[in-house]
């Protein structure tokens, strides 16, 4: 099989799931399918470097992941894109599909709380639980052992933890205040 075709094949089995990855690190729809599109590019260029020690899919997700970690190190993304979301929350408002997306990605507080976790637990639920990997697959993505990823995916879920009953018992207490004020 050509690269060529065989870039065309893995772009319509995994295209979708890429896409779903790296907007779970960027979160924002059009940066998503920018870097999804380089994803492909890279592997097209580095197709022969696949050694089929792992899975063809297993392959593709590193490439994506330590893309995704490549891009929220650049300077673009630091100064550019703060910037932007800085300026969105003063000003401009968005309309149409991204927004509604974001709106409804928005309203899943969990989601939220997964966001506000430290990179490595955040990748570790996102692929686990997101793209249905495994804990082996992960650990051969990510390049760590399988112990680490078992620690590393038990220490999310207690931070997880932490942080909804912290938010119950915040909630607990505005629903009290509020009760005290009502006459």
């Amino acid at each position: 099989m050509k690269d060529h075709d065989m870039i065309t094949k893995l772009m319509k089995q995994y295209g979708t799931s890429i896409l779903h990855l790296v907007y779970t690190f960027v979160r924002n729809r059009q940066t998503a399918e920018d870097l999804t599109q380089e994803i492909f590019i890279k592997c097209c260029k580095h197709l022969h470097t696949f050694e089929e020690k792992a899975s063809i899919k297993t392959w593709l997700y590193r490439i994506a992941v330590n893309h995704c970690k490549d891009y929220l190190k650049s300077w673009h993304y630091r100064k550019v894109h703060v910037s932007e979301y800085i300026s969105s929350l003063v000003g401009g408002s968005k309309s149409g599909p991204e927004m509604d997306y974001q709106v409804k990605e928005g309203k899943n507080q969990l989601l939220e709380d997964i966001f506000k976790l430290p990179l490595i637990y955040k990748e570790i639920i996102l692929l686990y639980y997101f793209h249905d990997l495994t804990l082996k697959e992960i650990s051969e993505i990510q390049n760590m052992k399988l112990s680490t990823a078992k620690a590393r995916i038990q220490r999310a879920k207690e931070m997880l933890k932490h942080s909804i009953l912290e938010r119950a018992e915040q909630d607990g207490e505005s629903v009290e205040k509020r009760k005290r004020r009502t006459p």
